[in-house]
């Protein structure tokens, strides 16, 4: 894979984005990250790369973040963060097809273990912000739940139970049973829950006043295995980037294999006999993105 510029950020007018990859997404996804949108804030920027039309426009492949570049979109925005960087098309492909299976394989602990681990090293929610691309207010609530040592809830929200926005309403009304139970039910009555999400919170509620903010509480671990600390949430964080750079590598590979096999279809399909062979039988169309990417100069059609 060629060597990238550092990438660049900056606000682009979501009109000239043009995604790369499209793909169905559940409705009750895309409703969730809408809602996380509006509540805290875009996390992270979207991906681009720039390309140049034949009159001279300038416009942008969609590497990833297409949820979130929607999501913009429905919420009557215009421009959005993105992340610029210059790869070709190849690449850019390469890049879409790891960020979707590597965002299908890992779950939010690993995002908040390395939260956690740059909190240690005594970093700013600015500067954590800054280095790992999530919204500063995102990171400012995951800090408030650290620093209160609220584990149950920080599990629940990196195992998708409860959301940010009402892990942050629970704790901020203290462990007494009916303050937490006002605090739910008034956003309930605000809208801020639905009914099925009110239930959720109200049962980890319940088991956070029984068990505690901890995992597993002293009186209750069993002898020789230890609750769900920071250190497991590193340790865990640290085994995906080691996974996440196997990934890499791997992709750099099927790329390699993607020109071969590109160069190839290219020089059979200059071949006025086996073209003629190929009409004969019938077989002589290709699918849109094969045959735009085998004839087209890069740019988009």
């Amino acid at each position: 894979m060629s060597d990238l510029h550092a990438p660049i950020l900056t606000p682009i007018a979501i009109n000239d984005i043009d995604i790369l990859n499209p793909r169905e997404r559940n409705q009750r996804i895309f409703d969730t990250i809408i809602a996380n949108i509006q509540d805290i804030g875009l996390k992270k920027p979207v991906t681009v790369t720039p390309r140049r039309q034949q009159d001279g426009a300038l416009r942008y492949l969609l590497i990833c973040g297409e949820g979130r570049l929607k999501a913009f979109k429905q919420l009557g925005e215009t421009h959005i963060p993105a992340l610029v960087v210059e790869v070709n098309d190849e690449e850019a492909f390469i890049m879409s097809l790891t960020e979707n299976i590597a965002r299908r394989q890992s779950t939010g602990i690993q995002s908040l273990a390395g939260i956690d681990h740059l909190r240690k090293q005594g970093d700013t929610a600015e500067l954590i912000a800054a280095k790992t691309g999530l919204a500063e207010r995102y990171v400012s609530e995951i800090l408030f739940l650290l620093n209160s040592g609220e584990e149950r809830l920080i599990d629940a929200v990196a195992k998708g139970r409860l959301s940010l926005a009402t892990a942050r309403i629970i704790s901020r009304a203290g462990t007494e049973g009916d303050a937490v139970k006002i605090a739910l039910q008034d956003a309930y009555e605000s809208g801020q829950l639905r009914g099925s999400q009110l239930a959720q919170a109200r049962r980890i509620a319940e088991r956070r006043e029984q068990c505690g903010r901890t995992l597993q509480t002293p009186s209750k671990r069993a002898p020789g295995k230890s609750s769900m600390t920071a250190n497991a949430l590193v340790k865990s964080f640290q085994q995906e980037v080691a996974r996440q750079k196997q990934m890499v590598r791997k992709s750099e590979f099927t790329q390699q294999r993607l020109l071969f096999i590109t160069g190839a279809l290219r020089e059979l399909l200059a071949d006025d006999h086996f073209m003629t062979l190929l009409r004969a039988e019938g077989l002589d169309s290709l699918p849109r993105y094969l045959s735009e990417r085998l004839h087209s100069n890069g740019g988009i059609r």
